[in-house]
């Protein structure tokens, strides 16, 4: 059995580039078959990602770069680089880049299919 599922190469290719930012799928159901989704997401300075939800399961967000303001649910919170935070199934969030530079995280998911619905 190989521990080693995808190489960089292969991570490169699943990139997914919107006007807002990226996505890079590193690891879910649908590409290695794990039980655990995790991703490395860009948010260019000045924008935001849409507002949804993951109905199925936690989202555990960490800042790699960047400062973002995050809408979750009614609260309201500032994130910098080395900040951590979790956001609880079915709670509707955003974020918006409110720096100078594009924000780096890296998120993670309990779950290989990761639920998204937009609201």
């Amino acid at each position: 059995m190989s521990w080693v599922y995808r190489s960089r190469v292969d991570a490169e290719e699943q990139r997914i580039v919107e006007d807002w930012g990226s996505l890079n799928w590193l690891s879910g159901g649908e590409l290695t078959g794990s039980d655990i989704t995790v991703g490395r997401v860009i948010i260019k300075a000045g924008r935001s990602n849409p507002r949804h939800i993951h109905a199925n399961c936690t989202e555990v967000l960490t800042m790699l770069a960047g400062v973002l303001e995050h809408s979750i649910g009614d609260d309201t919170v500032v994130t910098e680089a080395g900040d951590t935070i979790i956001v609880p199934p079915g709670v509707a969030h955003v974020a918006r880049n409110i720096g100078d530079e594009d924000a780096d995280m890296i998120v993670a998911y309990p779950s290989g299919l990761r639920g998204f619905e937009v609201v």
